[in-house]
């Protein structure tokens, strides 16, 4: 296929060349119609790109297959047999996915550090959820993807599943063996869905991790503004084998997605597409090499230690690391990586990605060049330096594997959408947890509705939250309260 088109590029330049007059949606009407102090921040190019995909992009019935041809180039480019685009990150996407696989009380296996989209599908559809668990690194305490004996395990106890999903890569950069866990279930004639949001890179240089599609998942989520090109929400998911049809996925996708697409976001999607083809392993092979220097220069500063495959890999740990995640271990200097995160976009205007009870972590893309990353270096620097301004680390109570697991009491839709209560933090033990309990980021639940709340995860929520951890979708964000069934009353 010809790389170098860029169908939905291509028709809005035509678009605008043809000086087409809208008489449709966006009210905007190119821009005409917007505040001249929007365009002043926004620029007048993307209010030009601003416009319907019917009636806009393509004609009313879709006839030059603007989008049908983009999709065909992005699934050429991956050698998936299906693309689909959607505007609406990949949180759609992965849900889609699983309505493609499992319908109300059917089985999936699901990998317990899903994001919380997955925990969304899972309520929407009534799905019910059979959770393998991670590999919980005690001494660093974080989770790793779940190893192919748990999912062995799994299906072996729930032979009646009606697929598996696994995230890979995790927020941390950890990824999972897809080649084993794949071929497992396809040992049993069930699909392997992979939600590799954080992996758009990884089909386009040879020493980064192996991709979802590669490693024969039979269906892929990507986000592609994660560590893409892509614009915010831009996602898209890949489809081979047989096992989940094409009609099937994008009838699911259609019942969820919008009828409003942004034009803008797919054609940034088909940019990247291009760009990734002509220029991904060169771009690429720079990333690597940055981030080697980066995680080069960090290791230097006293104090500090990035976290490597020695750390993260191995026996009973992740089968492989995305180097471009680099993960900043502050065990040394004794305070949390959410002040020190704080205090990076406070003194520097840094803006750091995950941060846990311990680590910071610096995303590195194609992106980054000697001018970004000197600046982050300078900041860490200075972060030691003044190591005396940020309070000690508070207690976050962070619990072990065996207390963190909680039991699966009911189906979490029925949780959630049952009769519920508030009720203060410390008489929701031992209760059903109604909502869910979301450190963000990384966004994976610690507690799901459904599950049986214990005083350890209880204590770590509330611990972390004074310590600075985030919960944006608690009913009570700074967890006073928690909300939960009121069938559960008198529980043990």
């Amino acid at each position: 296929m010809d790389h170098s088109q860029a169908p939905v590029l291509d028709a809005l330049t035509a678009y605008q060349a043809q000086r087409q007059l809208p008489f449709t949606p966006p009210g905007h009407k190119q821009g005409r119609g917007a505040d001249p102090r929007v365009r002043a921040v926004l620029g007048d190019s993307l209010f030009g790109a601003d416009m319907l995909a019917l009636a806009g992009m393509d004609d009313r019935t879709m006839s030059q297959g603007v989008l049908q041809r983009a999709e065909e180039l992005m699934a050429d480019a991956v050698s998936a047999k299906h693309t689909f685009f959607s505007t609406c990150g990949s949180s759609l996407s992965v849900k889609a996915a699983m309505l493609s696989v499992a319908g109300p009380h059917e089985k999936l296996l699901v990998g317990r550090d899903a994001h919380k989209s997955v925990v969304s599908g899972l309520i929407l559809a009534g799905i019910r959820p059979v959770w393998v668990e991670p590999r919980w690194d005690a001494d660093l305490r974080l989770a790793h993807p779940p190893g192919p004996e748990a999912y062995q395990a799994a299906l072996d106890e729930h032979p009646d599943a009606r697929g598996a999903l696994v995230t890979s890569p995790t927020p941390y950069g950890t990824c999972a063996d897809i080649g084993a866990v794949a071929a497992l279930c396809h040992a049993r004639g069930v699909p392997l869905i992979v939600d590799e949001a954080w992996g758009a890179h990884l089909p386009f240089h040879p020493d980064l991790p192996t991709w979802a599609m590669d490693a024969g998942a039979d269906v892929c989520v990507t986000s592609v503004h994660k560590m893409g090109s892509g614009l915010e929400q831009g996602s898209v998911f890949h489809l081979q084998g047989d096992l989940v049809t094409a009609d099937t996925l994008a009838s699911r996708a259609d019942l969820l997605g919008t009828t409003s697409p942004s034009v803008l976001v797919y054609a940034a999607m088909d940019g990247w597409r291009r760009q990734m083809v002509e220029q991904g392993t060169e771009l690429m092979g720079g990333a690597l090499s940055t981030a080697h220097d980066v995680r080069k220069a960090v290791e230097a500063i006293e104090g500090l230690h990035v976290n490597d495959r020695a750390d993260f890999c191995g026996p009973g740990r992740a089968f492989d690391l995305d180097p471009l995640q680099v993960f900043i271990d502050l065990h040394e200097l004794g305070f949390s990586g959410y002040d020190a995160a704080d205090w990076m976009r406070r003194h520097h205007r840094i803006n750091l990605h995950t941060s846990d009870h311990r680590r910071i972590n610096a995303q590195l893309t194609h992106a980054d060049d000697e001018t970004t990353t000197t600046r982050l270096l300078d900041g860490l620097r200075d972060l030691v330096a003044h190591v005396g301004q940020l309070r000690p680390a508070p207690d976050i109570r962070i619990p072990d594997p065996g207390s963190l697991r909680l039991e699966q009491a009911t189906l979490p839709r029925d949780a959630f959408f049952g009769d519920v209560e508030q009720v203060p933090a410390d008489e929701a033990v031992g209760r059903v947890c109604a909502e869910m309990l979301t450190p963000y980021p990384p966004g994976i639940p610690a507690a799901l509705p459904g599950e049986r709340l214990n005083r350890a995860v209880v204590d770590y929520l509330r611990t972390g939250v004074d310590a600075g951890m985030l919960i944006p979708d608690a009913a009570d964000s700074d967890l006073g309260t928690i909300r939960v069934s009121v069938h559960d009353v008198g529980a043990d």
